[in-house]
């Protein structure tokens, strides 16, 4: 009786491995499923456009308006300077990286929650989750960003070399939201109180960072230790970056951005290990 070695089973080896430490992270599996993180992209997308009656105007009404209050409250009454720019193309600049910005950590800060049901069945990398709600917002961002070219081009702003690093500032924003929204929608899973704190913490945030005023208007009067401190704050690099590409505003102190980049390095590296560590358990609390 002959047998025939095409139809012999091979037995099943399965592996059993220890866990991997907190410090390993990871990473190459975000690339194993990156269709799965453009699908998800795509679908942060519709839904957030998705039975609205204006669509993507809205990504056009939040920053506009903030940018009309702005201008009647710290450029009428409050006489900011805004370093011999008019004052709603100066405050417009920095709203764009800030509302990309906000809206990335908000929407990542919950990304988990509100994809609980698919958490719950099948594995996959969860980090993809925060990522690609933190990437989401660009489009917004994109659209909100052809009104700044109609006002540089009716203030007659003319854009420098400079240009050219604004990717750079922007994926500086994206790694900050990033990092804080690791670490939000982590301790949101547990901690239910992180979604109503979430959008307060980010207003506040706001008012302390250069949106509605420039740096020099707060570290003018401070010392070389207290504009570190302020420094400390990541989006200053991020806001002060953007006005520097776009309007040619005074560059930043460089140690001021080295502080700033430090940080968000900080923020990112220690959210991935946070996250990576609580992992293991969104299944079961979520």
């Amino acid at each position: 009786m002959s047998i025939n070695p095409e139809t012999t089973q091979h037995p099943v080896v399965i592996k059993i491995r220890p866990s991997a430490p907190i410090y390993a992270l990871e990473l190459d599996q975000i690339w194993e499923y990156r269709e799965l993180l453009f699908f998800l992209i795509w679908r942060d997308v519709k839904v957030l456009y998705k039975q609205t009656l204006i669509g993507a105007t809205w990504a056009i009404i939040q920053p506009v308006m903030t940018m009309v209050i702005f201008t009647i409250v710290f450029s009428r009454f409050a006489k900011v300077s805004s370093e011999g720019f008019p004052y709603p193309v100066f405050a417009y600049t920095a709203l764009l990286p800030w509302q990309f910005f906000a809206n990335s950590v908000n929407r990542s800060g919950q990304s988990l929650v509100s994809s609980s049901n698919l958490i719950s069945k099948i594995y996959f990398p969860r980090l993809i989750i925060p990522i690609s709600a933190a990437i989401a917002p660009i489009v917004d961002f994109s659209i909100a960003f052809v009104i700044l070219i109609g006002m540089m081009f009716f203030y007659s702003i003319q854009p420098t070399w400079h240009l050219l690093t604004l990717p750079l500032f922007l994926f500086l924003a994206f790694l900050t939201a990033l990092g804080v929204g690791l670490w939000a929608s982590a301790m949101h899973v547990r901690y239910r109180d992180i979604g109503y704190a979430m959008p307060f913490v980010v207003q506040l945030w706001m008012y302390g960072s250069p949106v509605a005023y420039s740096m020099s208007t707060v570290t003018q009067n401070l010392s070389s230790f207290w504009q570190w401190v302020y420094s400390l704050n990541p989006i200053v690099a991020v806001v002060e970056g953007f006005r520097w590409a776009l309007l040619g505003t005074t560059f930043p102190p460089i140690t001021s951005v080295i502080t700033s980049i430090a940080m968000v390095l900080v923020l990112l590296v220690s959210g991935l290990v946070f996250f990576k560590r609580t992992e293991s358990s969104f299944a079961d609390v979520i």
